[in-house]
């Protein structure tokens, strides 16, 4: 038996949990209004100032092509570490940190590794629930970087 463990951030967006290896975070910060730039994609709303630097903001809901929720004092931004770029992504709340055992983490079915096999790891089993486990550094696109 793999008893490896993982510690995961578990955030939610639209009603659905979400994880992401607490590895890939740098930080959670409180949402503000970002600068917003003109001919951005859709899903990014903008940048912020951070250490000293400039954070591209991602709206995940956007992304992710769900119901855009309003913005309300528990949402966050999920500072991403990608080599040597950083992403500030949006989440509705942040839930928990928890260690997950390798054995309740899933390989994603078919039809869900076809539409985005680059960011989603795979289903995670919580307490009765299915949390989709993403890799946070791989929802964007080497364009859309590019384009930041």
């Amino acid at each position: 038996m793999d008893f490896q463990e993982t510690k995961i951030l578990i955030f939610n967006l639209n009603g659905e949990n979400f994880a992401a290896d607490i590895m890939e975070i740098e930080r959670i910060l409180d949402y503000t209004q970002p600068t917003r730039m003109p001919n951005l994609n859709d899903f990014i709303e903008g940048v912020r100032n951070y250490e000293g630097g400039i954070l591209p903001i991602v709206n995940l809901n956007k992304k992710f092509s769900m119901k855009v929720t309003d913005i309300n004092p528990d949402s966050k931004v999920i500072v991403v570490k990608d080599d040597d770029a950083k992403v500030g992504m949006v989440v509705d709340f942040v839930s928990e940190v928890r260690d997950v055992s390798a054995e309740n983490i899933e390989k994603a079915p078919a039809i869900v590794a076809k539409i985005s096999d680059r960011y989603i790891k795979g289903l995670i089993k919580i307490d009765g629930k299915i949390v989709i486990y993403l890799n946070l550094s791989k929802i964007l696109s080497s364009e859309e970087k590019a384009s930041l």
